[in-house]
């Protein structure tokens, strides 16, 4: 089991990652959100996850496939194409993949998408993550 809040720096209330299920280091990762009704987001008014929150979910999820070094942060750089197809709700699993498309000079291009019940409902075409190592 990989322990999240080792790798990137997101807590409470801004860590949208639940579980990192698998990675292969430089290529990919999966892991996954459950939405719950005691979520900040959920309100009387809005009963569903905001769409760039998943947003926020896959690009944290594209620092598990793009950090090499123990001792590297990745920030969420630019964001392109993305479709927001379907919406997540209490009580869901948000499936979550992203894929490194190119890794050049410490900026690291994926695109990702999320699922529940292997239904897409958020698909971006570009995450970009740049990745700052620390001292």
């Amino acid at each position: 089991m990989i322990d999240i809040p080792s790798v990137i720096p997101h807590r409470y209330p801004f860590l949208m990652i639940d579980r990192i299920v698998e990675v292969e280091q430089g290529n990919w990762a999966k892991g996954y959100k459950n939405v719950s009704w005691n979520e900040w987001f959920i309100t009387e008014s809005r009963n569903e996850m905001p769409s760039m929150m998943i947003v926020e979910a896959l690009a944290q999820l594209g620092a598990f496939a793009a950090i090499g070094k123990e001792k590297s942060l990745g920030f969420l750089s630019s964001l392109n194409g993305i479709e927001c197809l379907g919406n997540a709700y209490p009580g869901d699993r948000i499936e979550l993949y992203y894929e490194v498309v190119k890794n050049k000079r410490g900026f690291v291009l994926g695109k990702g998408e999320a699922a529940i019940d292997g239904k897409v409902i958020i698909k971006a075409n570009e995450i970009m993550i740049y990745i700052q190592e620390q001292s």
